[in-house]
């Protein structure tokens, strides 16, 4: 359930190899001359091969450590690659303000990126020791603000919202006599905690401290918040023919982009004839996951899975969360709330 951007093999100019590239290249294609809108730009791996492969790039980010991405691709496609500092999220508002009317494809790579793992002054990954952060943009609430601050049933409710641990209720237990002593500042506190309180695990399976992990982080970002308004944002922005793929990487995400590409007919007791629900894609794809050799190559792959389709002539729908799956408590935060 490791969740990353980029991958972590190198290509041979030194750039990250990202997830699923070649997947994700053949199912928006055809690519040449079209505007592709990277919603999560991250170290830039989507942006070059989109780019390489003659797409103009929008990127989008809200991680300001993107910087030097940024720079870098500027300086290597001018014109055709354009940067717009901001949360995928915020997708349709973000073309508006830079003046961009007509795309033809949004590529969303879900998740926390191979560049923030590797920073572990950020606190995203358990395999640093570090502050206990995650915070993509850099400012506003922390996940050690959660830890320490949230009450026990509130924080228990996140864990197993957020990060599907069964064992919420034991390991905030132990979180809340530990931070009575003292409060929880660092990535390797929480984690030893989390390994004293749930086991060591079997060797090959995941970490036991991943699922925590993941949870704070998607609170601390509003991340479910972000995939939802993301996904509307680009069914609105999209003309028929143009194309969306999201990679995404656990099942919560995935079943969340299944579910909004094409929605389950609404049915209850009291109407024994269901409701067609709007049916904005076509050509939708089964899920993709990665080959046996691009997991050989890059582990952190794993749990990656693709799903792409083409926008139809129906019309956009209005946001809703309803009938996706989202988390209940997902639905009390806003887009944009720092």
């Amino acid at each position: 359930m490791v969740q990353h951007q980029d991958a972590q093999n190198m290509s041979s100019n030194g750039s990250h190899i990202p997830v699923l590239i070649q997947e994700v290249i053949e199912g928006l294609s055809p690519i040449d001359g079209k505007v592709i809108v990277d919603g999560t730009f991250g170290a830039g791996g989507y942006s070059r091969y989109l780019l390489q492969a003659g797409a103009q790039v929008i990127g989008i980010d809200r991680d300001p450590a993107v910087a030097p991405f940024v720079k870098k691709l500027d300086n290597d496609f001018g014109s055709r690659f354009r940067f717009l500092p901001g949360q995928f999220g915020q997708l349709a508002a973000l073309l508006a303000e830079a003046e961009i009317d007509e795309i033809d494809a949004v590529v969303l790579d879900i998740g926390v990126s191979s560049m923030q793992l590797d920073q572990g002054e950020r606190g995203f990954s358990f395999m640093r020791d570090g502050p206990l952060d995650m915070r993509m943009e850099q400012h506003g609430v922390t996940a050690a603000d959660l830890v320490n601050g949230l009450e026990a049933r509130e924080l228990s409710d996140l864990i197993f919202g957020f990060g599907e641990e069964r064992r919420a209720r034991a390991l905030v237990n132990a979180i809340v006599t530990a931070r009575e002593e003292a409060p929880l500042t660092t990535t390797k506190q929480l984690a030893d905690l989390i390994e004293k309180t749930l086991g060591k695990g079997k060797p090959g399976k995941a970490h036991p401290a991943t699922k925590t992990f993941q949870a704070l982080r998607i609170a601390v970002n509003a991340e479910y918040n972000q995939l939802v308004h993301g996904l509307f944002d680009a069914e609105a922005k999209l003309p028929p023919g143009g194309k969306l793929a999201v990679v995404t990487f656990h099942s919560m995400e995935d079943r969340i982009v299944k579910r909004f590409l094409k929605p389950q007919t609404q049915q209850s007791r009291h109407m024994p004839l269901a409701d067609e629900a709007p049916q904005c894609w076509r050509d939708i794809s089964k899920p993709v996951r990665p080959s046996k050799k691009e997991l050989a190559d890059n582990p952190r792959a794993r749990s990656a899975t693709l799903r792409y389709a083409t926008r139809n002539e129906v019309q956009a729908r209005p946001f809703s969360m309803d009938g996706l799956g989202v988390p209940g408590m997902a639905k009390k935060q806003e887009v944009g709330a720092k």
